[in-house]
């Protein structure tokens, strides 16, 4: 070990406040840390010799690879650094956190709870095992993110063993008829846990997801058994710093996913600890250099996510949101019994993206979450709506979003794209995917819960 600052690259190519925080948590403990990104990243092989710029010691790897329509090229860039220098979060590892279902098989095989599941390519292999899941299953996607592509789904409901693109598997529901519904997160880095908070499901959700308005609290008393659950899944999957998602049912404990690139907000918030100085360090020793630990253990309460001095200049200054989509886009929909490729118009009047009746009942969306309220020019005091889970592939990314359903087929679009699609992107309304769109009549929607 060397008294000798390291350089530290954390190779994320979406801007996170995660990365934001290990960056500085680098910097305050006495070594260097580099953003490795689109804007600075080079490998050269020339005359047997591979030169990577910016130089660094070792890498930490946060690439987010649920979202993005290529994992597999991600993977690739990660393989390629990790073939350089020392990885955290080896790719190879990654790969099997990402896909849930490896994961489970993983986890299985080690001896660690999860939930029954079943994974078919074929539909009818997958809607003849149905039955083993009682009144409602979990049906997901293999690879998803922020509780997107979830659903529950009833008995007589078929499934397809393909939404959009991607995979999808059955899973039992595991619950506790006497409490409100619930999970863990447990954070764990370098097979110690940092700290653990309880996320509880939204009004008319049974998901409890941070992102699609879980609440969250910090669990000081985890127990033995969910901490040493953690700590062994996160070493199956090989992951040297992870959040692991923990259920408890009826007849135990039981885990539901582990994350590669959990996000941390919501759990410093909860708890007020925060993983990245314990990251920091976990990259720092591994290249060889020298931690203090205490201020490692001072730095936990702090959540800095000031723009790092490793982040390049042209990426100080993000574009937000940054993809481009115009009046009118051609997307894909899905829900849990099929996928359709649709034009649809963009509407940023509109808070909800709305869908129509004919095309949800094709795409199997829902299942019925809630009403909400909507007013329009024609009719002024505003009407009621379901509201049904959809996923919309708009170019590479997929956004599971509540959107509501309606008759359009005196409308040009069978959907609309409201805000909670749009605040992800730049809208030029000179852009359509056809010559010939007519516009439909804008909305703006208030929710009032449900009836």
């Amino acid at each position: 070990m060397t008294d000798d600052p390291v350089t530290v690259g954390v190779l994320s190519l979406h801007t996170s406040k995660e990365t934001k925080a290990i960056l500085n948590a680098v910097e305050a403990l006495g070594h260097r840390g580099v953003w490795l990104r689109e804007e600075t990243l080079t490998v050269s092989l020339d005359d047997g010799e591979a030169t990577l710029d910016p130089d660094v010691d070792v890498v930490a790897n946060r690439l987010l690879l649920s979202n993005t329509e290529q994992p597999c090229e991600l993977l690739g860039i990660a393989s390629t650094l990790a073939r350089l220098r020392p990885t955290l979060n080896e790719p190879q590892h990654v790969l099997t956190a990402f896909h849930k279902f490896a994961t489970a098989a993983a986890l299985t095989r080690a001896g660690i709870s999860v939930p029954d599941a079943h994974l078919a390519l074929d539909a009818d292999a997958m809607n003849d095992a149905r039955g083993r899941f009682g009144d409602e299953a979990v049906y997901k996607t293999a690879i998803g993110t922020h509780g997107g592509g979830t659903w529950k789904v009833g008995r007589d409901e078929e499934v397809n063993p393909v939404v959009g693109e991607r995979y999808a598997f059955l899973q039992s529901l595991i619950e506790r008829d006497d409490a409100e519904h619930a999970d863990l997160r447990v954070y764990v880095v370098n097979g110690e846990v940092v700290a653990a908070m309880r996320r509880y499901a939204p009004e008319n959700d049974w998901r409890t997801n941070v992102a699609l308005g879980g609440t969250v609290e910090g669990v000081d008393d985890l127990p033995d058994e969910v901490r040493e659950m953690a700590a062994e899944s996160a070493e199956v999957v090989g992951l040297d710093y992870a959040g692991v998602d923990i259920v408890e049912g009826e007849d135990g404990w039981f885990v539901l996913e582990v994350n590669p690139t959990a996000g941390f907000k919501g759990l410093f918030e909860a708890t007020g600890v925060s993983p990245a100085p314990d990251i920091a360090r976990l990259a720092i020793e591994e290249a060889g250099g020298a931690v203090d630990d205490d201020a490692v253990a001072d730095l936990r309460s702090r959540f800095d996510t000031s723009t790092p001095s490793g982040m390049p200049r042209k990426a100080v200054e993000p574009v937000e949101p940054g993809q481009v989509v115009g009046y009118t886009e051609e997307v894909l929909v899905s829900g849990t019994s099929g996928t359709e490729r649709v034009v649809s118009k963009s509407d940023t009047g509109a808070s909800r993206t709305s869908i129509d009746t004919k095309l949800a009942a094709k795409i199997g969306a829902g299942p019925i979450k809630s009403m909400t309220k909507v007013k329009s020019g024609s009719v002024k005091a505003g009407k009621s709506r379901p509201v049904v889970d959809i996923v919309v592939g708009v170019g590479g990314d997929r956004h599971t979003v509540a959107a509501s359903l309606e008759d359009r087929s005196h409308m040009d679009y069978p959907l609309l794209l409201g805000r909670d699609i749009l605040e992800h992107y730049q809208v030029d309304v000179t852009r359509r995917f056809e010559d010939d769109a007519s516009a439909d009549q804008d909305e703006e929607e208030e929710e009032f819960g449900e009836e």
